[in-house]
């Protein structure tokens, strides 16, 4: 890629969630604009070559939904670990100080400006596609926009509930805190837990069972205590893609329709690998 696509971004902080799952934060270029919910391409320099495949040392790119919000001074992204993968196991290795490139343009479309009306906004999504949510649940022009958030959560194992702190903190923070005093109920964080049963802290069991069930057995919205209703709500899914064409198969058949480019619909989709 030519120099002039990309910036040379430097690596400030780095959260690991699980030996396999982790977070972490880079500089942010004064030029990088992007909107809540779109992705990034980060490049990582490989000294390693692979005569086999003719590859010699070189920069490797792949695509990260951010998770940081548009407004904050640095870009977070979320990662899992690949075992052999060729970006995400030196991505792994990493540390702070540590260079990656950040190319200037930003990409996809999941989005808000894919939808018009709704009163709910569901955020569905399985592993590391919570990432754009966790941008689009903090930007305040979200929170005007919507009387309720709904953001789902499925994980096989509740230490992969990442951000489950940040999401639950929302009370005690600066500019949200009192949007959610006096809206308690404006923000409903629903995890699923697919392999053991995971708990509140009141001791109430979270569900433990995939989103496509939950949906189809009517579990999802009544847990939530938010309609699914395509008159009223509008719903974005990201993850595993897999998960995402049953559960955008599952909406169609409720009466909600795919956001196409200058077509406004009632759901919006990414594939995340």
């Amino acid at each position: 890629m030519p120099p002039d696509k990309y910036t040379r971004e430097t690596i400030t902080w780095i959260k690991p969630w699980t030996p396999h799952l982790f977070s972490f934060r880079t500089t942010r270029s004064p030029g990088f604009r992007f909107i809540p919910g779109q992705f990034a391409r980060l490049g990582v320099w490989r000294e390693d070559g692979d005569p086999a495949e003719k590859k010699g040392p070189r920069w490797v790119w792949r695509a990260y939904s951010i998770a940081s919000a548009n407004y904050d001074e640095f870009l977070e992204f979320y990662s899992i670990v690949v075992p052999d993968g060729e970006f995400t196991t030196k991505l792994a290795s990493l540390k702070v100080g540590d260079e990656v490139l950040v190319e200037k343009t930003n990409y996809g479309f999941l989005t808000t400006d894919r939808f018009e009306g709704g009163r709910e906004l569901w955020l569905l999504s399985s592993g590391t596609g919570l990432a754009p949510f966790i941008s689009i649940l903090l930007d305040l022009a979200i929170w005007e926009q919507y009387e309720r958030i709904v953001v789902v959560h499925s994980v096989r194992h509740a230490d992969e509930l990442a951000y489950r702190d940040t999401i639950e903190g929302l009370k005690d923070h600066e500019a949200f805190g009192e949007l959610l005093a006096e809206s308690p109920g404006k923000v409903v964080y629903l995890p699923l837990i697919t392999r053991e049963q995971g708990h509140w802290p009141d001791g109430r069991p979270m569900l433990a069972k995939r989103i496509t069930t939950a949906l189809a057995d009517g579990s999802l919205a009544a847990e939530a205590g938010v309609p699914l209703d395509p008159a009223t709500s509008r719903v974005m899914i990201c993850g595993n893609p897999t998960m995402v064409d049953d559960i955008r198969k599952q909406l169609a058949a409720m009466g909600f329709a795919v956001s196409r480019r200058g077509v406004p619909g009632t759901m919006a989709v990414e594939n995340y690998w």
